[in-house]
């Protein structure tokens, strides 16, 4: 089976797609598949070396023109999927709202399996960002275009149902992004400190853990807050007013952190956050928990496995709940913390194998190859 995945960029490691794109491509690949994968490319933009397998970089269309330059134009990747006969069996697009998602349309007519992970962005508060500029192109371009695709792929069931609402017909496979087990270093020593890592932006819910914080430091006079990310929208900004406004002690707002510097973090860290309003999956819980970190998901992201194996907590929104459970996990204790850190790495380990779900993939595209 020949397989191309089309995604807009993988140069950003702080985008999931960055490192599931990738570890997906690689894992179909040791089960036997033909597999290559597309982006576009800025020529100023650096050539990041995320994987092993052929990566085309298709020249980027447009990429000082306003407004074209954000949609990821590329005359030469629509060249390369409209050809009447695509080497391709299937073509995997990842995202929503730019035009490598729109592209593998042409594929399709031409006898493509199209298969769309959506990758969190029909998600309730995703819309609510740029919410005209999405709602013109998804009449325009992007509906248009998905009445060609054939599958699917959802990474949580809210996802295939954001799917369904949004009136997409084609069949859902469901398989969740997947994770390597990091190895653990036997003499890291855990901080009192909340963590929380991804992108700063507003659908975060970081402000949120602020005000939360706001109202439990005193109480914990010996913990401390950490946002680290890359700042989008001018957001770390806004937090730090936030911060300097609500007077709350303790917070520090850093860049991203990649590479060991991640995974350090992970591992010295005593608890995991994700305020987030609207997720798809949100790599970073997984991540979190394979480096042994308990973990507090409010429900905007689809971890409710954070009761059922006991290695965290899954809330609603608001900072009020929010309070009470940093609360909860820092009055639980050390060794508490740590048996859920254990709890949550064997979940890891057991389920988010990238290989099983390459195999899940891979079947489902079969299945639909076959209709």
């Amino acid at each position: 089976m020949k397989i191309l995945h089309v995604v807009a960029s993988i140069a950003s490691e702080a985008a999931g797609p960055s490192v599931s794109v990738p570890r997906l491509a690689e894992a179909q690949m040791r089960l036997g598949a033909d597999v290559r994968i597309a982006t576009v490319a800025d020529p100023s933009e650096p050539h990041p070396q995320r994987t092993t397998l052929p990566h085309e970089r298709f020249r980027q269309s447009a990429s000082k023109v306003p407004i074209f330059s954000d949609l990821k134009l590329s005359g030469k990747m629509r060249e390369m999927l409209s050809q009447k006969s695509i080497p391709y069996d299937v073509v995997h697009s990842h995202g929503l709202w730019l035009a490598p998602n729109v592209y593998p349309a042409l594929a399709a007519r031409n006898g493509a399996l199209w298969v769309v992970s959506p990758r969190g962005m029909l998600g309730e508060a995703a819309m609510k960002f740029s919410a005209l500029k999405k709602k013109i192109f998804w009449s325009l371009l992007q509906r248009p275009a998905l009445s060609y695709s054939g599958l699917i792929h959802a990474t949580s069931e809210e996802e295939a149902r954001e799917v369904k609402r949004m009136g997409i017909k084609a069949p859902v496979v469901l398989a969740p992004n997947g994770i390597e087990l990091p190895q653990l270093k036997n003499n890291s020593i855990r901080r009192k400190e909340i963590l929380s890592l991804g992108r700063v932006h507003p659908k975060k819910g970081l402000d949120r853990l602020v005000e939360a914080w706001s109202r439990i430091a005193t109480r914990h006079p010996d913990w401390s807050v950490v946002i680290a990310g890359p700042d989008e929208e001018g957001h770390v900004e806004e937090l730090k007013k936030l911060v300097n406004r609500l007077n709350v002690p303790r917070v520090t707002l850093m860049g991203p952190l990649f590479g060991e510097a991640k995974q350090a973090a992970y591992r010295e860290s005593s608890i995991f956050v994700l305020p987030t309003l609207n997720e798809n999956f949100a790599l970073t819980v997984a991540e979190a928990l394979a480096c042994e970190l308990p973990v507090i998901s409010t429900k905007g992201a689809p971890w409710a496995g954070l009761i059922d194996h006991d290695c965290g907590l899954w809330i609603d929104h608001g900072p009020e709940r929010m309070a009470a459970a940093l609360s909860e996990l820092i009055g639980r204790g050390r060794e508490a913390r740590a048996e859920m850190g254990k709890r949550g790495r064997a979940w890891m380990a057991e389920e988010f194998s990238w290989d099983e779900i390459a195999h899940t993939l891979l079947a489902a595209y079969d299945h639909n190859l076959l209709r």
